[in-house]
């Protein structure tokens, strides 16, 4: 992949695109993710650094994934942003508010989590729409503030990224 980091940039900015580098995230369907095999931001901001100008923006980020940097334009592409999202390396949890919903109903307050919480039952068993958030905003509540890759009892989810929509 590291091969394909300059190009793939180059293609995105000579068309205006806005692209992110993701980090790989142990969230496969087999669960062969190490660590030691993984492509870092601080990697990724290297390669892009030896063919690429680039400055961080001064925006505050929020509750955004990404990491962002303004690109100079040269003489062979004319400019635009690229980000990063080292969820890995330089987790933001901290600032993260995000929950997702599985297509089978499930809430999840993390990507790494392996805790769901079931809307779907609540919906099938007559909840309300009161029930629902109220079930939602729990979830949200009980949130855990990291995610735990670097903790030695941390577990990768048994959803693959593809179940878990995101």
């Amino acid at each position: 992949n590291e091969v394909d980091i300059v190009p793939l940039a180059q293609f995105c900015l000579e068309r205006g695109y806005e692209l992110r580098f993701i980090e790989q995230m142990p969230l496969g369907p087999k669960h062969e993710w190490v660590r030691d095999g993984m492509v870092t931001a601080s990697e990724i901001l290297a390669a892009l650094g030896e063919r690429f100008t680039l400055t961080p923006l001064d925006e505050p980020r929020g509750a955004a994934p990404a990491e962002v940097w303004a690109v100079a334009p040269d003489a062979t592409q004319p400019g635009g942003r690229l980000g990063v999202i080292a969820s890995v390396t330089n987790p933001f949890c901290g600032a993260c508010d995000r929950t997702r919903i599985t297509s089978d109903g499930q809430v999840r307050t993390c990507l790494f989590s392996r805790t769901e919480t079931d809307l779907r039952a609540i919906l099938r068993g007559g909840g309300t729409d009161d029930d629902i958030a109220d079930a939602w905003l729990g979830a949200h509540r009980a949130k855990p503030r990291a995610h735990g890759i670097d903790e030695p009892g941390f577990e990768q989810p048994d959803r693959p990224m593809s179940a878990i929509g995101g």
